[in-house]
């Protein structure tokens, strides 16, 4: 495989990843659970929140992407839901910092990155099919 190749597929790994993340964001930023109380523990028996992640892009040396996924900070935001059953006395809940517009937003720039790592791939291709050719 050509460097270009190589660093192409690292792209698309990159959008791939990006958007596996943001689904999962979306699917789950109504996954309520427990505030944590002043010490950061929670209730015992209290469920968790859904904890929204991050997708970090850095630079390979030598070209290409490679992408790691982190909690976003902060992780929850109270929200009022007095018929919770792990409310607390004031009926706050945690529920994830998942911001829908900012998700949307990473999912097209997710696409237009798979489509021009794609592209980029399919140009390689043809250049290398050309240089064959030229020389048979």
């Amino acid at each position: 495989m050509s460097s270009i190749s190589s660093i192409a597929v690292s792209g698309l790994n990159a959008a791939t990843r990006r958007l596996e993340v943001s689904a999962s964001n979306i699917a789950n930023q109504q996954s309520t659970g427990a505030l944590p109380g002043p010490n950061g523990s929670l209730p015992p028996g209290a469920p968790q929140p859904y904890r929204p992640l991050q997708v970090n892009q850095t630079a390979v040396p030598g070209g290409g992407t490679q992408t790691s996924v982190t909690t976003t900070s902060p992780a929850t935001v109270p929200v009022s839901d007095p018929q919770a059953p792990f409310a607390n006395a004031d009926g706050l809940v945690a529920a994830p910092n998942v911001d829908l517009a900012q998700e949307f937003i990473g999912q097209m720039v997710a696409k237009y990155s798979y489509a021009a790592n794609l592209a980029t791939l399919k140009a390689d291709r043809d250049m290398s099919k050309a240089l064959l050719d030229a020389t048979a």
